[in-house]
């Protein structure tokens, strides 16, 4: 099989959920659409509005918070554990994240065991304990040092050692986020926040890794063993360039052609795909602004070569080296990636500041795509609670 730039393009946004037309999203469409998708990020970063919500506002304005909320919280159709990073997944999935749990165990203790040298385990039993006998608990309701009275010095670097233990038990599926206040997790023993089928489900180690595979692909809709490995970051490219030889029957090969025009590369896709390739839509042609953990996105390289878009997150680079900014949301405009926008909500003066705008090369900046730009600016603005959008000097770059 064959497939353009431009088809490749059109089938790896449908997959990845941003082809569906805009209308209502009720709770039952929004499991959906993350069970179709695989997984939303969760972020804390909230310079407009924290990833997860950002991510599925893209994909339908009609988004609403408050039904995520009751899917994880009230529903137990969702849970919160590590992809490649902390992520919503759905709870029917629950199953073969145990095969995670079991890897964590391995490769957690040890090197949490040296954070806290004396007695890691009775901090892990006595945690454990509590949450067992109180139920939901948070790292901020063991922070009192019961000799002094003092919390101690915060933050992400500086995990106490009850922190740990609880994050030990998360990683290692003892325990399920309940919920979350702001953003702070609330823990619990996961049989009490997983419902009960998923919980008790077990798949042998054959069975998860051919879910894994095959799940990834299904969402990815063509890949190397390697793109199919990196999806959900549950099994090894070893593995997965395995998974590939042992299915051949269930697959055929695929030439994906790429953004610059180079060599196409060689992937996998199932056999028989073709067909369900041509029935996908192709996306709207409304301009949208991405989080910049969007899933379209996530994998940086995959991304560039369809797109032709080199993008990163310079959250982590200092200041004077930053090629952009800090916090920098990318632009898709139909099957492109047109541009890259640094914008801020400010609540306290009810605006969205747009700070600087790049547009791609090849690229103009026309009067019909900057009022598409700039409605879709109105749109985040009311999403996230601001009255309006401001652009602030030198916005164009000039």
């Amino acid at each position: 099989m064959q497939l353009s730039n431009a088809d490749a393009r059109r089938i790896f946004i449908a997959r990845q959920g941003l082809s569906q037309p805009r209308g209502r999203l009720d709770k039952a469409g929004l499991l959906a659409l993350i069970e179709a998708i695989g997984f939303v990020q969760v972020d804390s970063i909230a310079t407009v509005e924290r990833a997860h919500h950002h991510i599925l506002f893209a994909r339908n304005p009609g988004y609403r918070r408050e039904h995520l909320t009751a899917l994880l919280e009230k529903d137990g159709a969702l849970f919160e554990h590590w992809t490649h990073d902390a992520a919503i997944i759905p709870s029917a999935f629950y199953p073969y994240w145990k095969h995670r749990f079991a890897q964590a165990r391995e490769r957690l203790a040890e090197r949490w065991r040296s954070w806290h040298e004396n007695g890691f385990e009775s901090y892990v039993d006595h945690v454990l304990e509590r949450v067992r006998r109180e139920g939901r608990l948070m790292a901020r309701d063991f922070e009192q040092d019961p000799e002094t009275g003092k919390r101690p010095p915060g933050g992400w670097w500086n995990w106490h050692p009850e922190k740990t233990a609880l994050e030990y038990h998360w990683r290692t599926g003892t325990f399920a986020i309940a919920a979350r206040e702001g953003f702070q997790k609330v823990y619990d023993l996961a049989e009490r926040v997983i419902p009960a089928g998923p919980y008790a489900g077990e798949v042998d180690r054959a069975a998860f890794v051919d879910w894994a595979c095959a799940s990834a692909l299904e969402r990815l809709g063509f890949a190397t063993h390697g793109e199919i490995a990196a999806f959900w970051d549950l099994v090894s490219p070893e593995e997965a360039k395995r998974w590939v030889a042992e299915n051949a029957h269930r697959l055929e090969p695929v030439s994906i052609g790429l953004a610059d025009g180079s060599r196409a590369r060689a992937s996998h896709a199932f056999a028989g795909a073709r067909e369900a390739f041509d029935a996908l839509p192709a996306p709207p042609s409304r301009l949208r602004v991405l989080s910049p953990f969007d899933p379209l996105l996530r994998d940086r390289n995959r991304a560039e070569r369809l797109f032709g878009f080199n993008y990163r997150i310079e959250v982590f680079v200092p200041a004077p080296k930053r090629v952009y900014g800090y916090y920098v949301f990318p632009i898709l405009e139909g099957d492109r990636m047109v541009g890259r926008i640094d914008m801020k909500a400010d609540r306290k003066t009810g605006t969205l500041d747009v700070r600087r705008l790049w547009l791609e090369k090849g690229v103009r900046g026309s009067a019909g795509r900057l009022d598409a730009l700039d409605a879709e600016l109105a749109r985040i603005a009311r999403f996230a609670g601001v009255e309006r959008t401001v652009y602030l000097d030198g916005w164009r770059g000039d």
